[in-house]
């Protein structure tokens, strides 16, 4: 039977990675830190992972950790990551350490002892700002907004002559745009691999994932994805705190389609290659912060929008998954709402440390927020 490590697999989309790849009849070892951020402080094994999951805790900067929990593996799913634009800018070593050094550490393990196949989490952090198109109807990738721009509180993309660019799908294709650590960090992942891989003979898929969300996603975790940090907001009944206009465009996919697109990589014959994985279709930010307050009864409880930018914030980016549904067979199947409704029955449940505003004001402190 085939062993697949998995790499922060206790995580959010590690575990339900590790749910699609168990039910497809794979053995499964994940190796995870455990991180105090992520699962509180008691450090303890999730209750939502799955028993048949081997959990090995420890460091992926730790070499022989590393190297213990690839004893015996036959594909590896890259997870570990340290995730996080707002926070990257400012805990910059410890990012640094965690996604980069972390990698060179497993991929460094992977040259002595090659495996069948090599999957690393990528993100659409790399674009920078999404594909446009300008009045011309040519597709363009934009310039990243000035910091007069920002001050002055004009949002929207704009072309040399200060004209409104339109947001369109952004493909595998656009170069990178790197304006965070996070940002940095995640395209070093990703070639880091794809290099490595093709030096070494293991067969490397990079995806490139747009902002997921579903159950199980760290809701005091304030560096985590924003429906959750929303969540977390509203189930202390307090309002999302939306920045800028809120009506930045992201492409939210829900975890489960996220899980199902790395067993695809793992099985692909595909090599070297780099796939976006989302949805396909764009929401602002402020309809998504009031979709999930409708479906958590929570209505009443407006967000509240700061007029303020974050250092490394990008105005708009969406997915082209044209490729992806081409060459990797890959489908979005849970709908936005559904996937909605089932994270609003999860967070019944919950209890969740609101952390936004901490964050918020780390961030003011340090210049971060404009």
């Amino acid at each position: 039977m085939t062993r697949v490590l998995i790499t922060g697999g206790a995580g959010f989309i590690g575990s339900h990675a590790a749910d699609a790849l168990l039910a497809a009849g794979y053995e499964v070892r994940l190796l995870d830190e455990l991180s105090p951020q992520v699962h509180g402080p008691q450090r303890e094994r999730p209750t939502y992972l799955d028993r048949e999951a081997e959990l090995v805790v420890g460091d992926v900067t730790d070499a022989l950790a590393v190297e213990r929990a690839l004893r015996g593996t036959d594909m590896v799913l890259h997870l570990a990551s340290a995730v996080g634009v707002g926070q990257s800018m400012y805990d910059i070593d410890s990012y640094v350490r965690t996604n980069e050094l972390g990698t060179a550490i497993l991929l460094q393990a992977l040259s002595k002892r090659p495996v069948e196949r090599l999957v690393v989490a990528s993100s659409m952090s790399i674009y920078g700002e999404g594909l446009c198109r300008g009045v011309d109807h040519a597709e363009l990738a934009p310039q990243e907004r000035s910091l007069d721009q920002l001050r002055s509180g004009v949002w929207e993309l704009r072309d040399g002559a200060g004209r409104s660019l339109d947001p369109v799908p952004t493909p595998e294709t656009k170069q990178p745009s790197l304006s965070s650590i996070y940002a940095l960090n995640k395209y070093a992942q990703e070639r880091m691999c794809l290099i490595i891989g093709k030096a070494y003979g293991i067969p490397t898929v990079a995806l490139r994932f747009f902002n997921v969300f579903g159950p199980r996603q760290a809701l005091s975790n304030p560096y985590t994805g924003v429906l959750a940090i929303f969540a977390a907001r509203l189930l202390n009944g307090r309002r999302p705190l939306v920045f800028e206009d809120g009506l930045q465009r992201r492409d939210f996919v829900h975890v489960k389609d996220v899980a199902r697109a790395c067993r695809m990589a793992l099985e692909t014959d595909r090599t070297n290659d780099v796939f976006n994985v989302g949805s396909g279709q764009s929401r602002t930010i402020v309809s998504v912060a009031k979709d999930l307050a409708r479906v958590m009864g929570r209505a009443d409880i407006a967000p509240e929008i700061t007029g303020k930018y974050r250092a490394g914030d990008i105005r708009h980016c969406f997915a082209d998954i044209t490729k992806s549904r081409a060459l990797l067979g890959f489908e979005p199947r849970v709908a936005f709402e559904d996937g909605l409704t089932e994270l609003a029955g999860y967070l019944a449940d919950q209890i969740a440390d609101d952390q936004a505003e901490k964050a918020a004001e780390e961030l003011s402190r340090r210049g971060l927020v404009a």
